[in-house]
């Protein structure tokens, strides 16, 4: 284990955070999210919005990524998504998911985002200038979808899993952290491949300046962005281990 990532560690364990509940009204349907903050918030805190895969709930996600353990002087919201969306392993769209493409669902989950970063700045006073992204499988197609409606909005990202590289072309320029398994039998390596050269197209990033520490490369963009790939021999489960590298690349990229 690095210092840096034990640092994390001891971090973590000496700053309590709360959790909270949170409820929206979207196109008359009722959301929820949990909200993590520190017991004692601080102003302009960087906020990471948190989407789990097809299928999954916040709860399992909180007790899953835990990264308002890992950051929690960051206010982190674990958005809970609903059923009405068709998955791979779900045909009758019958268990919780995220909408796939802009326009979907009448972009209900668009809609929630907006009323939940709206009111998230508005209670804890978060930083708009450090608005991050992390998802899983259809979270991470989801985060992809935000990419391309409301870049404007967003900090940098962290995709896991995930398709949808063509949702990103011609989007902002965003740092991202794209982190994929070798062996996923759900979305195919060569699949997630392509995403991340789509995404090396639109960042221009320069191979020559190419970091490589285990597994994570970094590669260094144009407008000060990074490509930051994180490539393990499993298949479509978000390695944990990778968290720490997220967070200190969130950390390095305010807007």
């Amino acid at each position: 284990m690095t210092i840096v990532h034990l640092g994390l560690l001891l971090l973590a364990a000496l700053s309590p955070v709360e959790s909270k509940r949170e409820t929206f009204a979207i196109d008359g349907a009722e959301r929820q999210a949990i909200v993590y903050t520190s017991s004692k918030p601080a102003p302009a805190a960087p906020v990471v919005f948190v989407f789990h895969g097809h299928g999954g709930t916040a709860q399992n996600a909180a007790r899953r990524f835990r990264l308002h353990e890992l950051w929690p002087e960051a206010v982190v919201v674990y958005m809970q998504g609903m059923p009405g969306v068709v998955g791979i392993t779900d045909p009758e769209g019958s268990r919780n998911g995220w909408q796939k493409s802009p326009g979907e669902v009448g972009d209900r989950d668009v809609k929630f985002f907006d009323a939940a970063l709206e009111r998230i700045q508005k209670i804890y006073k978060t930083d708009p200038n450090r608005v991050y992204l992390l998802g899983h499988s259809n979270g991470s197609r989801f985060v992809n979808v935000l990419w391309n409606m409301r870049g404007d909005r967003l900090t940098a990202m962290c995709s896991s899993s995930g398709p949808g590289g063509m949702l990103i072309v011609g989007s902002k320029p965003r740092p991202v952290f794209i982190i994929a398994g070798e062996k996923d039998p759900l979305v195919p390596y060569e699949t997630q491949k392509r995403s991340i050269e789509l995404v090396r197209k639109l960042l221009k990033v320069d191979p020559s300046r190419s970091k490589v520490e285990g597994l994570v490369r970094t590669d260094a963009g144009t407008e000060g962005t990074e490509l930051v790939t994180y490539i393990h021999p499993g298949g479509h489960e978000f390695p944990t281990e990778a968290l720490p590298f997220v967070v200190s690349f969130f950390k390095r990229h305010p807007k």
